[in-house]
């Protein structure tokens, strides 16, 4: 079974980028705003929520990202940590969110020390239900990962494969499949995790 949400373009990018922006700050730790950016356009595309992406949905463009991801920048701004806590992300988003207007949308956080098991049917609950995942990875004792540690991106996608459950990851313009349960399984105690959307 595979199930993949809808996604769009920029250019030739899938989403956005954090490397386009001019501010050092946030190429270097904008992840957690580019992904809000990404879902408010998501949100906006395919789930008919509005005014919270204030310009052309129909010509999606690098130079309003850059604008947008600025407008997001406040609620969401890099520190030399990061975003690395849940709650950050969770307040941060929430406060955009209820600022342009959105108050049905509720955010919660999915810790990172949970299960397998259970992340597993939480994240084809969101998925089933159209909604992409923020998440978070911390450090990671897998060093093919390096790239996806101390860092946000969405999970878009899943698939059962044999004894393998697969998530499509979507971050840095592109889309690739990891083994979940390998991404899950950090190996250190300080987790990231996963936002919910309700």
């Amino acid at each position: 079974m595979k199930v993949e949400l809808p996604y769009f373009k920029i250019g030739e990018s899938i989403g956005g980028q954090q490397q386009w922006h001019p501010e050092f700050m946030m190429r270097l730790g904008g992840c957690a705003a580019v992904s809000a950016c990404d879902c408010c356009i998501y949100f906006e595309l395919y789930k008919n929520l509005r005014g919270l992406y204030p310009f052309d949905l129909k010509n999606l463009t690098q130079g309003d990202y850059i604008k947008f991801s600025s407008e997001m920048e406040p609620y969401l701004h890099p520190r030399w940590q990061g975003v690395y806590k849940l709650e950050t992300y969770v307040n941060g988003f929430t406060k955009f969110l209820r600022d342009h207007g959105e108050n049905s949308l509720q955010l919660s956080a999915w810790d990172g020390g949970y299960g397998f098991r259970e992340t597993h049917m939480l994240l084809k609950y969101q998925i089933d239900g159209g909604y992409p995942v923020p998440c978070l990875t911390l450090l990671h004792q897998n060093p093919a990962l390096k790239k996806y540690t101390w860092h946000w991106f969405l999970l878009t996608g899943y698939e059962f494969s044999g004894e393998d459950w697969l998530v499509r990851v979507t971050s840095y313009g592109v889309e690739c499949w990891f083994n979940f349960d390998l991404l899950w399984d950090t190996g250190f105690a300080q987790k990231g995790g996963l936002i919910v959307f309700q």
